[in-house]
């Protein structure tokens, strides 16, 4: 989120981050953004009594900051089919592993353990199944011999730092097309305005 938001701070750069939303009141990013200008808005999931009444609640505040496209960070919470179609194209998450593999958690143990040579990160669409969705960006690391989970994890995230602002660049830009899972970059796209995102 703090990658996003600093990278948004560029005046060329083509989204404004206008809300940070967390569903945890105590998430250390809503003190963040709060101090860098930045709404904020906490939904407590524990509260409600399924998904799809904290999703409604979450909606609602999306929609009194006219957000037209979500950036999931840190967000450990699978969202409903209907709320992931309804933001279908305009919801982008950020997942430590080189998807198809790795999906779900502990993935750098689970790199590890399987004795990869590259691990890395992914910024996807995100569509109804867990860790699915086209792939807009990919960082790998190699794996070194000394590594454990939290020294991976360390080199995968400067990675997801770098590769989350360029995605969402192309996104928020309009410089890309999909064709069926496949996420296609290009220059040419006309300029566009920028996109009022939630980190």
């Amino acid at each position: 989120m703090r990658s996003l938001v600093d990278a948004a701070r560029d005046v060329a750069f083509p989204a404004e981050i206008v809300l940070v939303l967390s569903n945890r009141p105590e998430a250390g990013g809503l003190s963040f953004a709060k101090d860098a200008g930045i709404a904020t808005a906490a939904v407590d999931h524990k509260i409600y009594a399924g998904r799809e009444e904290f999703e409604r609640s979450v909606q609602i505040l999306l929609d009194l900051h006219r957000i037209e496209l979500i950036c999931l960070a840190g967000f450990m919470r699978m969202l409903t089919p209907v709320f992931a179609g309804a933001w279908s194209g305009r919801l982008l998450n950020i997942h430590p592993a080189l998807l198809p593999s790795y999906r779900g958690l502990d993935t750098h143990r689970r790199a590890l353990a399987d004795g990869v040579k590259i691990h890395g990160c992914t910024v996807h669409f995100v569509v109804p199944a867990m860790d699915e969705g086209p792939i807009i960006a990919q960082a790998a690391v190699p794996v070194l011999d000394q590594d454990t989970p939290e020294t991976l994890a360390a080199r995968v995230l400067e990675q997801e730092h770098l590769i989350y602002p360029q995605a969402l660049a192309l996104i928020a830009g309009g410089r890309y097309r999909i064709d069926g899972n496949r996420v296609f970059s290009h220059e040419s796209a006309a300029e566009s305005h920028p996109l009022r995102v939630p980190g």
